[in-house]
Order: structure tokens, then C-alpha cells, then sequence
């Protein structure tokens, strides 16, 4: 288990609230939370993550743990994204100002990190597997961002992913795993 900062990281899990209007940090007792900082919507990889979690959502519902979003765009383009990805109805904390996203380690990316050639390997792979391309305007996000993965139970991070290059792509069943019921 990572134990969190109980003064400024439990104040923080109260203050992200949902569009459900729920706090993190109260959702953490009503059973797992798999805290998804996604990049800016026009992301490849944003969009691939999309997708996958798609795919994986009733799986990852039915073991126990709901999967929350964290966005920095307004509501109306996120639902708009979500809905394409069906993820319809899923729960999700805006962000625009990056707060929770530094919060939680986050940073904006190096050149490397977001326009290396691993990234722009993978970012192909992406395009031509799935179709997704890349979109650029500051409605969808800092194109900066870097993304992460956090996994929370009772107050606590169990587990988290956190990317070092733009194009990683995480482990979701892996992350799952700390917190089966």
C-alpha cells in the first residue's frame, strides 16, 4: 500500500469532486477507485485509453472497482468524448486548471517524453490500428499534460501507473489487482 499525506492529500481527495457531485476521498470507502488522468481529449493515446478502458469497463465494474475520470476539458466536450468511446454515464472530475494533476505528480511532459521517437512509433501504430487522430485545440486539454493511473481504496493509494513517455500504455488489469473483491 502507498500511504498518502493524510493532512494535504485527504483534503485533496475531498476537494475532487465528480459530475456526480461525490468526493473522491468518499467514493474510496464505497469500494475501489480507478482514478484515470487522461491527457487532452485530441491525444492518440488519450484516445486509445478511451478504448480500452470500453472495453474493459464491465470487467472492471463487476470485480468492485469504478473507474473515475479526471479531464481537463469542459463537461460538454468530455461527455462528447465519452459517449463515442461509450462510456456513457461515467464518472468523472473536470480539471482545467491542472490542479489534481500536479497534485498527484503529474507533470507536463519533456520534448521526449511527448514527441520522442518511441512516441511517435507507437502514436502510428495507434493511427493505423485504430483509426485515431491526433487533434489540437485547447478545448480538449494542455497538449502537455502527461497522463496517469491511480488505483484508491479507503483513503489510500494501492497502486498507480504513472507514464514516463506520452505513448505508455498502462496495465489496467494489472493495476486491478490490488483491490479484487
Amino acid at each position: 500500500m502507498l500511504p498518502i499525506d493524510l493532512d494535504e492529500e485527504l483534503l485533496l481527495l475531498e476537494e475532487m469532486v465528480t459530475n456526480e457531485d461525490t468526493s473522491v476521498y468518499n467514493l474510496t470507502f464505497q469500494g475501489p477507485v480507478m482514478l484515470v488522468f487522461l491527457r487532452h481529449f485530441g491525444c492518440v493515446f488519450c484516445k486509445e485509453a478511451l478504448h480500452d478502458l470500453s472495453l474493459r469497463r464491465k470487467a472492471i465494474e463487476k470485480s468492485g472497482i469504478k473507474i473515475v475520470f479526471v479531464h481537463m476539458a469542459d463537461d460538454g466536450t468530455a461527455i462528447e468524448y465519452f459517449q463515442g468511446f461509450k462510456l456513457d454515464g461515467v464518472t468523472y472530475v473536470c480539471d482545467p486548471t491542472q490542479k489534481f494533476y500536479r497534485a498527484f505528480g503529474l507533470q507536463r511532459g519533456s520534448f521526449t517524453q511527448l514527441y520522442g521517437l518511441q512516441t511517435w512509433i507507437r502514436g502510428y501504430k495507434v493511427k493505423q490500428e485504430l483509426g485515431y487522430e491526433l487533434e489540437m485545440a485547447k478545448r480538449l486539454g494542455d497538449s502537455t499534460q502527461m497522463p496517469g493511473v491511480f488505483v484508491l481504496q479507503n483513503g489510500l493509494v494501492r497502486d498507480k501507473f504513472i507514464h514516463r513517455l506520452a505513448s505508455e500504455r498502462p496495465d489496467y488489469e494489472q493495476l486491478m489487482q490490488c483491490c479484487v473483491i
